[in-house]
């Protein structure tokens, strides 16, 4: 069974076109259930740098199917057997203002559209630059 990957290397993903906020925000939990945006914000803002983008994918994943740790193994297999939408479709990048750097290794942090950091790496021509999907069609 060929495995996709979500993960990029040495890139940065630009806030989307349409991103409503001009400044990064928090995602808010409104619902008992964390949504996609709280769990992925919790994560990388915890973890800078310490998982790759499949990683944290299949954790969301995990944490909304209530899987054991027994079944984690399996369950990322067939997860990755077909292809996932990228952190360029997250709401984090399309609604909440933030960016994600993938280092060299694949492991990503993200970074509110305000600060310094986000400014270089969109200056940084080293890196390669992609933007975040657009939320609506032009």
């Amino acid at each position: 069974m060929a495995l996709h990957t979500t993960n990029y290397y040495n890139t940065f993903i630009e806030v989307a076109e349409d991103c409503p906020t001009q400044v990064s925000q928090a995602p808010t939990a409104k619902l008992e259930k964390q949504t996609i945006a709280d769990i992925q914000f919790e994560l990388l803002v915890k973890n800078p740098y310490k998982f790759t983008s499949d990683d944290v994918l299949f954790q969301v994943f995990a944490l909304r199917n209530d899987l054991t740790r027994a079944e984690h193994d399996e369950a990322r297999k067939h997860f990755f057997s077909k292809g996932q939408p990228c952190f360029r479709a997250s709401p984090l990048t399309k609604r909440y203002g933030f960016g994600v750097h993938a280092d060299k290794d694949g492991k990503i942090a993200i970074f509110g559209r305000e600060t310094r950091e986000y400014e270089q790496f969109v200056n940084d021509d080293t890196i390669k630059k992609v933007k975040a999907m657009r939320s609506t069609k032009k």
